[in-house]
């Protein structure tokens, strides 16, 4: 399990770099007019399976970890009660927008409403990543915890 949570601790830098380059670069040829280029599409290909690597350790580690529990203390406990509900909750949503993103604007044709719809759905998720982390009170820079 330990490799799992290591694994799940490093991956999110990567998911949020990846985050952060795609909405960034969205926006900027959004503003620009500027084409969608295969390195846009690159860019959102990369995004979303390193979301989807991060979502599928952070279920195995849902259901296996201790910190995660089901008793009758978990919602009253904000330490159980974030890694029980709201953590899973708040990343999945950033997920599905993630998703959502990457799959309509493939088959979008026009190259503004590509760069708009990559921006939002991302910028969105981005958002309520940041909103996560906040809650989680450990901040986004403490290396090797979970």
């Amino acid at each position: 399990m330990t490799g799992l949570l290591h694994s799940h601790s490093l991956l999110r830098y990567f998911v949020l770099i990846m985050l952060v380059v795609v909405v960034v670069m969205s926006l900027l040829k959004l503003l620009g007019k500027k084409p969608y280029t295969n390195l846009d599409n690159k860019l959102g290909l990369y995004l979303f399976i390193f979301t989807h690597l991060q979502l599928l350790i952070g279920l195995v580690l849902y259901f296996v970890s201790d910190v995660v529990q089901f008793n009758a203390g978990t919602m009253k406990n904000a330490v159980l009660r974030y890694w029980a509900v709201e953590h899973i909750s708040l990343n999945l949503i950033a997920i599905v927008l993630i998703t959502l993103a990457r799959t309509t604007s493939k088959k979008m044709t026009d190259d503004t409403a590509k760069h708009r719809r990559m921006f939002v759905f991302n910028a969105l998720a981005l958002i309520i990543i940041f909103v996560s982390l906040g809650m989680s009170g450990r901040g986004i820079l403490i290396p090797g915890k979970f």
